[in-house]
């Protein structure tokens, strides 16, 4: 008569080792999504910072137009970028390229004076930390567009 310890282990020993395979596949794409997840949250965080940067850029330079008299008026494009990386906190400020131009027209004084329009572009070259996504960096730019008040 056989005894009921070599019945009960004799089902179980096929079956030595599937709970860890079974985490190790498991594990695989849980982390993979969870890497996914802080990847695309850092790309829209950068997005969102870039966006950000470029509209008070743009403000910075329409209040600080031809007709201001505080100190440091009018603003140069040199101005403008030191003002743009230091509202950008969390990426590598070196790499932001700030552009500003301005545009004169028949409504306004000068290049610099109410009513001109002035426009701030900010670039980053977003890079990927996880090698689960392109190497390739994504250059993501945002671009503003507002009238100088003053």
């Amino acid at each position: 008569m056989p005894s009921c310890k070599s019945r009960n282990r004799s089902p179980r020993r096929g079956q030595r080792g599937s709970g860890t395979i079974e985490f190790a596949l498991v594990a695989a794409v849980a982390l993979a999504v969870v890497f996914g997840i802080i990847e695309c949250g850092r790309a829209l965080y950068t997005y969102h910072l870039v966006t950000n940067a470029a509209r008070l850029g743009t403000r910075y330079a329409i209040v600080r137009g031809s007709a201001c008299r505080l100190p440091g008026c009018p603003a140069t494009s040199d101005q403008i970028q030191a003002y743009v990386r230091s509202v950008s906190p969390g990426i590598d400020q070196n790499a932001l390229t700030v552009t500003a131009t301005w545009s004169g027209s028949t409504l306004c004084s000068g290049t610099q004076g109410a009513g001109c329009l002035v426009t701030v572009q900010v670039q980053y070259p977003f890079q990927f930390l996880t090698p689960y996504f392109p190497t390739a960096t994504w250059n993501i730019a945002s671009t503003s567009q507002m009238v100088i008040s003053q």
